[in-house]
């Protein structure tokens, strides 16, 4: 077990790599000057070219690609993740602020998706061919079809201004008001687990259907066997092995859809401080809060990994 995860840190700092390079070279090629447009918000004509250039050394920003990539990495390492253009702030400061945010949102939707899309994928399976199975098949293949902004912006003409019931944006910290914070968090929770209730209901439904055909669960309810004894003690759990691999993938797509659903619901999160930087080309908070969200995707699929020998103890890691 140990020189397993051993080998898949490895493969996660492989890919963290991979990955810190892409959207350094991604934002590079993107047309515009962040410097530029950091310069226009006071005017340029204040700036002297003299300005401008201390400005590009103070930004490491006349340094070649390499050198600039080999410099961001190494004040990753020693725990600096430089200073935003845009805004003049410390962009681990802003990441720090932003990401208890996104987090909240992101627990609470993982919670709701996994609860529910098992429960959903096991009533389909139990009772295949009926009316039930086919009303919420039916529902999870729209659900993952509809795109969740649009779900949102609905969601917001309905309960929002049609029915008042819910705010139409913005964030309350749970510890200033419980009630306040969960009402806002509704319509945001709900458009970002849609997707992963979805799929993991047809998951679900999909290996318990494989395992019920099994000879050892025709065995049990040969014995007399109630069904709620025979689904919990020894279908659900042999049915997990792919079900907890989506759960592991719905973790990345959840903070990911985070940029899109933040934006919508005006929620101050990493997600909304990505696309903010993002068309301002503010490449520091850009390439840092990807590679947070890298190494938070790169940690659950270790996680996930190393939990099906829980599930299933024929699995061994060599």
């Amino acid at each position: 077990m140990t020189a397993y995860i051993i080998r898949r840190l490895l493969l996660g700092v492989i890919i963290l790599l991979l990955v810190t390079l892409l959207v350094f070279l991604a934002m590079r090629l993107l047309p515009g000057d962040p410097l530029m447009i950091f310069v226009s918000q006071f005017q340029t004509e204040s700036f002297t070219p003299e300005q401008i250039e201390e400005l590009r050394r103070e930004f490491g920003l006349d340094r070649s690609l390499p050198m600039q990539y080999i410099n961001w990495l190494g004040d990753i390492l020693r725990g600096d993740m430089g200073k935003s253009i845009i805004m003049g702030q410390d962009v681990g400061y802003l990441i720090s602020t932003r990401l208890p945010v996104t987090v909240y949102f992101g627990v609470m939707s993982f919670v709701v998706s996994a609860f529910l899309g098992v429960i959903f994928g096991v009533i389909c399976a139990l009772r295949r061919g009926k009316w039930l199975d086919s009303v919420v098949t039916v529902l999870a293949n729209i659900g993952i079809t509809v795109p969740a902004f649009w779900i949102g912006i609905l969601l917001m003409y309905l309960f929002s201004l049609t029915l008042h019931w819910l705010p139409t944006s913005g964030y309350v910290a749970p510890t200033e008001n419980l009630a306040q914070s969960l009402r806002a968090a509704i319509m945001p929770v709900i458009c970002l687990s849609l997707f992963s209730v979805a799929a993991l209901t047809r998951q679900t439904r999909s290996a318990m259907l494989e395992v019920v055909s099994q000879d050892y669960i025709r065995t049990a309810w040969a014995k007399g066997l109630r069904e709620r004894v025979i689904v919990l003690r020894h279908t659900i759990k042999n049915a997990m092995i792919p079900v907890i691999t989506i759960l592991g993938l719905q973790v990345g797509l959840i903070f990911g859809g985070s940029v899109l659903i933040e934006t919508v619901f005006n929620i101050p999160g990493m997600g909304r401080l990505l696309a903010n930087s993002l068309f301002s080309h503010d490449y520091q908070i850009v390439q840092a809060g990807t590679l947070v969200i890298a190494v938070v995707v790169v940690l659950s699929n270790l996680i996930v990994d190393i939990s099906y020998g829980w599930f299933d103890p024929r699995i061994r890691y060599g």
